[in-house]
């Protein structure tokens, strides 16, 4: 089973995005359930972890993006959003979103969604 990615694309340094994620099958009580996680992955390196967002409403960044990205969920729609502003080349990657619970992640990885950040 995959995640759905949408919301990337091609924007200028400075400019904002907004990702979002789903998984059209999911039922609500899971979905509430779940730990949810957005990651990156740049050319050349290693998947790595932007932010979270607890099933208690908690949010977690990386310093790299602290007061630059935003992650919410909407637990009526069963979304996972990532609101990013004043991006930066630096976040040109593949962003994916997955879920867990007990340490261990939901999903496997999907295709992600491509954002692309020009100088």
């Amino acid at each position: 089973v995959q995640l759905q990615a949408f919301g990337g694309g091609l924007v200028q340094a400075g400019g904002s995005l907004r990702l979002f994620c789903k998984d059209p099958r999911i039922i609500l009580s899971v979905f509430r359930s779940y730990d949810w996680g957005w990651y990156r992955q740049a050319p050349g390196k290693q998947r790595e972890l932007v932010a979270t967002i607890t099933n208690d409403g908690r949010n977690l960044y990386e310093d790299f993006v602290k007061g630059r990205f935003a992650i919410s969920r909407d637990n009526a729609k069963k979304l996972v959003y990532l609101q990013m502003n004043s991006l930066k080349p630096e976040d040109t990657a593949v962003y994916y979103c997955n879920a867990y619970r007990g340490g261990n992640f939901i999903y496997n990885w999907g295709q992600g969604t491509l954002v692309t950040v020009s100088s």
